[in-house]
């Protein structure tokens, strides 16, 4: 089974180049099986820095104004993911402030 990769935006001005690091570490941490990576613009440059969520077959999220306070919220929110079977979260309550700063839901590909 494919794992979820996390991308993180590094060009915007605001971006903290220590984040994926941070986010490495803290799914070390919990045991959480992922793949972090960078890319230079997902072009959400009015809610910097953004934060995209894939897996294959699964449906995928795009987060905006992500800090390393955020990081216990997306731990959580990875763990509702992983344990969902095409993505979708019943609740999003669980995730406290994440859920604010959620910018697209993109479902995934059917065929």
């Amino acid at each position: 089974m494919s794992r979820p990769t996390l991308t993180l935006c590094r060009s915007c001005k605001s971006a903290d180049l220590a984040l994926p690091g941070r986010l490495t570490e803290a799914l070390i941490q919990v045991g959480i099986s992922a793949r972090v990576q960078e890319v230079d613009c997902m072009s959400g440059c009015t809610r910097p820095q953004t934060l995209a969520v894939r897996q294959s077959g699964k449906t995928a999220y795009l987060f905006g104004e992500i800090t390393a306070a955020d990081l216990p919220d997306i731990l959580t929110f990875l763990r509702l993911f992983n344990e969902s079977s095409d993505g979708t979260l019943a609740d999003a309550r669980p995730l406290g402030t994440l859920r604010m700063k959620a910018i697209a839901r993109i479902p995934a590909n059917l065929d």
